[in-house]
């Protein structure tokens, strides 16, 4: 009977598919979770603006006022959303879309998200029941 030690080219071959097969999985995983972590920058962008728009309807009487001073477009935090508006003098929609080239512009889950004045949320997409 003949001894060896170490493995067989086979044994090797077949751990490191499984060892690909389980990165690959994993990566598509972790990729997916950032992808969805990524969403806070612009609902968190969303509601911050909403504010500043409350805020100069109390002061001035309008959302589109010329004395408020929420400009449009502009970033989020983050820099992964660009936010633009659809402004009237009793009422708004605000709509994040992804930066061009930046790391959600790949979302198809939620090409864009909204929010309107009286808080109503919507998204666009393929999959809009996780957006918000």
């Amino acid at each position: 009977m003949k001894h060896s030690d170490g493995f067989s080219l086979i044994e090797l071959t077949i751990v490191v598919g499984l060892l690909a097969i389980i990165s690959m999985v994993a990566a598509s995983y972790f990729g997916d979770n950032v992808t969805r972590a990524n969403r806070t920058d612009a609902r968190a962008g969303l509601t911050e603006v909403s504010g500043s728009l409350e805020k100069c309807r109390s002061l001035y009487g309008s959302y589109n006022s010329a004395s408020c001073n929420v400009t449009f477009p502009r970033a989020t935090d983050s820099n992964f959303y660009s936010i633009t508006a659809a402004l009237a003098a009793s009422t708004f929609t605000l709509t994040a879309t992804p930066v061009a080239g930046g790391p959600q512009a790949a979302d198809a889950d939620c090409t864009t998200l909204t929010l309107t004045n009286t808080g109503v949320q919507g998204a666009t997409g393929a999959d809009t029941s996780r957006c918000w």
